[in-house]
């Protein structure tokens, strides 16, 4: 396909892995900390080392999936239809897993299947959010349309003084 379509900035990026990786702890630590049984400040801990993790993949994972995309497709991410975000949520999620559960296992202690079950429970909160997340963000911060593109203009209709 000859279609090249505009990514997200570097910044816009940044803003995006930011917000979700603060927003993903304020809203998992607590009820990990309580199901887990592990206390809540190792639980911050451990979940602000798998943030980290999780922002670097995030980074990788999502230039990588749309270009692959934009390539494939011509469209931007944030005209991605909802089987392939759904299809986009859990690859992100099945990766992170192979990523988080040595670490889960040795910060905790907990044996391989324990830290797994673990690790399943925080990978479907985290689909389930990533999902609603990545729908909302690109609603608020859609990808602007690159210069020239279209006359500027997101419905590809042309200004009327061109007409």
């Amino acid at each position: 396909m000859s279609a090249h379509p505009k990514l997200r900035s570097f910044p816009d990026r940044l803003r995006q892995i930011a917000l979700f990786e603060i927003g993903g702890l304020l809203l998992i630590t607590p009820p990990f900390a309580w199901i887990s049984g592990v206390p809540l400040t190792e639980s911050l801990g451990l979940l602000a080392l798998l943030a980290l993790i999780a922002a670097i993949w995030n980074g990788c994972y999502n230039t990588c999936f749309d270009w692959t995309e934009g390539r494939l497709t011509g469209r931007t991410a944030d005209r991605r239809p909802f089987r392939l975000r759904c299809l986009h949520a859990v690859g992100f999620e099945g990766g992170l897993l192979i990523l988080t559960l040595p670490v889960i296992v040795w910060w905790t202690g907990m044996g391989w299947v324990e830290a797994l079950v673990a690790d399943i429970g925080l990978a479907i909160t985290y689909t389930t959010y990533a999902l609603l997340f990545n729908m909302g963000y690109d609603r608020v911060f859609p990808i602007q349309p690159a210069a020239g593109a279209a006359g500027g203009r997101v419905d590809g209709a042309l200004p009327a003084e061109r007409c």
